[in-house]
């Protein structure tokens, strides 16, 4: 790629400046509605047409209150969705009343896996009253590369069940060369009331 720069010499003499880049794009590949849903699975739409996606979960609802919401993937047509991975987390929160729990950033230890196939946390204790859920953003790059491990990221906001506003940010690699093609969501208990997922490719 050619690197853009203005074409005169003197900031005061610039008569044009160099046309923008594109890039970083977000092209909408496909919407799942949870409703009483045991699990969101997204199957299809994770390839090798984009290097970077996007999975946007909004107002993610749970049935049973005090629950973690959670995430794992999987290769091919496989549905086990227990791929090997390490992760790290941390976390930040306040509640309602501004007294318990308030103003906290913390490693949130219990969290990781270090080489684990359990379901990755993207959420912990979310409450089920009628306005609480959690929302965010889960970012898998080059899902379908077959050389390196497959890195994440992710971030969050949820509503916890004692009234606590808690934003939790999380990161970490699925150890396989093989490409990862679905995503599962779930909920540590109980179904997913509701909740909306969007898959994006991000060019």
């Amino acid at each position: 790629m050619a690197i853009k720069v203005a074409n005169n010499q003197s900031l005061t003499a610039i008569t044009s400046l160099p046309s923008a880049v594109s890039g970083g794009a977000m092209t909408l590949l496909s919407t799942t509605t949870a409703s009483s849903s045991a699990t969101v699975d997204i199957t299809s739409g994770i390839d090798d047409t984009y290097k970077e996606y996007e999975i946007h979960f909004i107002n993610v609802h749970p049935a049973t209150n005090s629950t973690d919401f959670q995430f794992q993937v999987d290769t091919g047509t496989n549905t086990n969705y227990n791929i090997i991975c390490t992760t790290t987390a941390f976390r930040a929160y306040h509640s309602e009343d501004g007294t318990s729990s308030s103003g906290t950033l913390e490693y949130h230890a219990s969290s990781d896996q270090a080489q684990g196939t359990a379901f990755n946390r993207i959420s912990p204790t979310v409450g089920n009253g009628n306005d609480e859920c959690v929302s965010g953003v889960l970012t898998l790059y080059d899902p379908s590369n077959t050389t390196f491990v497959k890195h994440f990221v992710m971030r969050s906001n949820g509503y916890h069940q004692d009234d606590i506003c808690w934003q939790r940010f999380g990161a970490g690699y699925f150890n396989t060369t093989t490409a990862l093609t679905r995503v599962r969501f779930k909920f540590a208990s109980g179904d997913t009331d509701a909740g909306t997922f969007k898959l994006y490719g991000i060019s």
